[in-house]
């Protein structure tokens, strides 16, 4: 595994740090433009064009200080600013995927907040508190936004080939092959698999389809340079102890090729993981789900409100879709279906009636014509679904009443699909894990396919709910849901 430097053309280390120069800069001349424009735009809706001052008292012999307001906003602007590089906002390892970004612009704008109320209750000043409350909120807004935006802009450049970083995996065929899947899978990391070197080299079997084997762990350097890639991911030999893994980080760093470890843990989120380092052990701490306590109660505080206020709000389109389901069709307007929910109780999960009346006695003969994962039954053409019910699942507006179920406690506005009892019978242990927590209108699986996902990959993003649900993580739900839900994605 012996690699050697190369000078003969930039080298794929060089190709990525300028690109993620290039995005750094886009993001620190986005964020400068914001601070200011968020500083000085709050000045002049207090203060409008007046040369007002900030008045800070004297005290003993010091005289009254008197400052220009703009001189305060360039100062507020400033350190705001130096904050976002202080917390590492740009930090290349952290922008483009995950939370970490939003969480570190919302702790560096906080914090300079923070210093000027203590700033200003010492020297005794009042700062226009319009001024503050204009300026945080309205800056960190477009802080985030601008990084949403980029974060956007980068991912299709990444879907069109350019700012990836190229991957050689490196590790036992099997563990490489799961790794593989996950990122391939994720689609937002940035990483591009482009081969994998395995214990034995299998060169005549690709290891996923798309990924070759380039050959065993010996051929590593041929690998890197034939396929230019930056980055290798380990994903774990036996054969391989502590001492070949510290020679092979120092042979990496001689070309400055990136050394990511993958460890074997699947579906865990960063918040549940801690790096715990002990005696020049990198130990990894992951916490287990939580069921109860505040936070849940947080989630269910936040369910109760919100369904209570949508029901509120959407009564006049209750009425309206009511009306016309009757008109529609003859029969209720309502359709109550008997589900599983937390801890497996049973309960009646409300619906707008999409379907003929007697719906469920044609079901045995459309058995054999499903479009389904081969454990639920679904049709794209499903002939008992009514004209207006064609437009309410579309648009997922038959799901409306189970706002009611979550106000009763029976649901959650996020959560794992509501299985039907059939659907439970048929559970392994993996799968009863749906059953720890209530489920949801929506969730991962409204947001990822529908319908149109099968049996293994509806199981798989339930349970990593279940395991890393987060009332911040709900709110993303609910706000991709809406994105789903209007571009009517694996509806019918």
């Amino acid at each position: 595994m012996t690699l050697t430097r190369q000078s003969t053309q930039a080298s794929p280390a060089e190709v990525v740090a300028e690109w993620q120069r290039a995005y750094t800069r886009r993001l620190l001349v986005t964020d400068l433009i914001v601070i200011v424009f968020a500083v000085y735009g709050s000045q002049f809706i207090r203060f409008g064009t007046t040369g007002t001052s900030l008045r800070i008292p004297g005290e003993g012999e010091r005289p009254e200080i008197l400052i220009s307001y703009a001189i305060v906003s360039a100062i507020l602007a400033a350190g705001w600013f130096t904050s976002l590089a202080i917390f590492a906002t740009r930090d290349r390892n952290i922008v483009g995927a995950g939370t970490a970004e939003y969480r570190r612009i919302a702790d560096a704008s906080i914090r300079v907040f923070a210093i000027l109320a203590i700033l200003a209750f010492l020297l005794r000043s009042e700062v226009g508190r319009a001024y503050v409350l204009v300026a945080l909120p309205f800056g960190l807004s477009l802080l985030i936004g601008g990084r949403w935006a980029w974060r956007k802009w980068l991912l299709r450049r990444r879907a069109a080939g350019t700012f990836l970083h190229r991957a050689i995996l490196m590790g036992e065929r099997g563990k490489s092959a799961h790794v593989a899947e996950q990122i391939q899978r994720d689609g937002i990391s940035g990483i591009h698999i482009v081969g994998a070197v395995t214990e034995h080299g299998e060169s005549s079997r690709e290891l996923a389809p798309g990924i070759p084997v380039l050959g065993d762990y010996e051929a590593l350097d041929r690998a890197l340079r034939e396929a230019r890639a930056d980055t290798v991911v380990f994903t774990g030999a036996d054969t391989i102890d502590p001492r070949g893994m510290r020679e092979l980080g120092w042979q990496l760093e001689a070309t400055s090729t990136n050394l990511v470890v993958a460890p074997a843990l699947t579906d865990v989120a960063g918040p549940r993981i801690h790096a715990r380092p002990v005696a020049g052990l990198p130990l990894i701490q992951v916490d287990y789900p939580e069921f109860a306590g505040r936070k849940y109660a947080a989630k269910r505080a936040f369910d109760i409100v919100v369904s209570a206020i949508a029901l509120l709000v959407l009564s006049p389109v209750f009425l309206a879709i009511a009306v016309l389901v009757r008109r529609d069709s003859s029969g209720p307007a309502f359709f109550a279906q008997e589900r599983v929910g937390l801890n497996g109780e049973r309960f009646h999960m409300l619906k707008f009636r999409s379907m003929v009346v007697d719906a469920e006695s044609q079901l045995p003969t459309l058995l054999d014509r499903t479009d389904g994962n081969g454990v639920l039954f679904k049709m794209r053409a499903d002939p008992r679904v009514t004209r207006i019910g064609a437009v309410l699942r579309r648009y997922s507006l038959d799901e409306l009443p189970q706002l009611v179920n979550v106000l009763r406690g029976e649901m959650s506005l996020v959560g794992p699909r509501p299985p039907l009892a059939a659907e439970v019978e048929r559970y392994d242990d993996w799968a009863r894990r749906r059953l720890l927590v209530r489920p949801g209108i929506t969730g991962l699986w409204q947001t990822q396919g529908r319908s149109d996902l099968s049996w293994d990959d509806s199981v798989r993003l339930d349970l990593y709910y279940v395991e890393n649900w987060s009332l911040t993580g709900d709110i993303i739900i609910l706000y991709r849901t809406s994105r789903a839900v209007l571009q009517a994605q694996g509806a019918y």
